[in-house]
């Protein structure tokens, strides 16, 4: 009987947890895991429309754009051709984060040989794909361009 009525507070705790944190602003996740020009400036058009709609309704948004695979080309300083306009959007925007996978940063080192510099706007995270999994449970929405 206790274990029943543990679990119904563990289920009603993870279900109201998006609710709670909702409470704190409205937040999103953008993934982005393709070398094409066309998802990463969607992505950024998303961010940027996304910010421009809670700012016009005076509420708060955090948007964290998270990229790995070939997507990590996004925030590579030397191949990037979103570069200039990440710039900016950082220096406007200071609820806009951008995550680089640091399994793909190894990945790719090993493969070339060379260093792969990042954006000085990229943080590392240990892994796009469990930093996804980590911001889709502290309640952040989800979307790939």
């Amino acid at each position: 009987m206790h274990k029943i009525i543990r679990a119904g507070i563990a289920a009603s705790l993870l279900a109201i947890a998006p609710l709670a944190a909702m409470a704190e602003g409205a937040k999103v996740a953008i993934h982005v895991d393709e070398e094409s020009i066309q998802t990463m400036n969607m992505a950024l058009n998303n961010a940027a429309n996304i910010i421009k709609h809670y700012e016009d309704l005076g509420q708060e948004v955090t948007v964290e754009i998270v990229t790995y695979g070939p997507g990590l080309h996004m925030l590579r300083a030397d191949t990037s051709p979103v570069a200039d306009r990440i710039s900016t959007m950082a220096l406007t925007h200071d609820n806009l984060s951008f995550s680089a996978c640091l399994n793909t940063v190894q990945a790719m080192q090993q493969r070339t040989q060379t260093d792969i510099p990042l954006l000085s706007e990229a943080n590392t995270v240990p892994s796009g794909a469990v930093r996804l999994m980590e911001l889709q449970y502290e309640g952040y929405a989800y979307l790939r361009p």
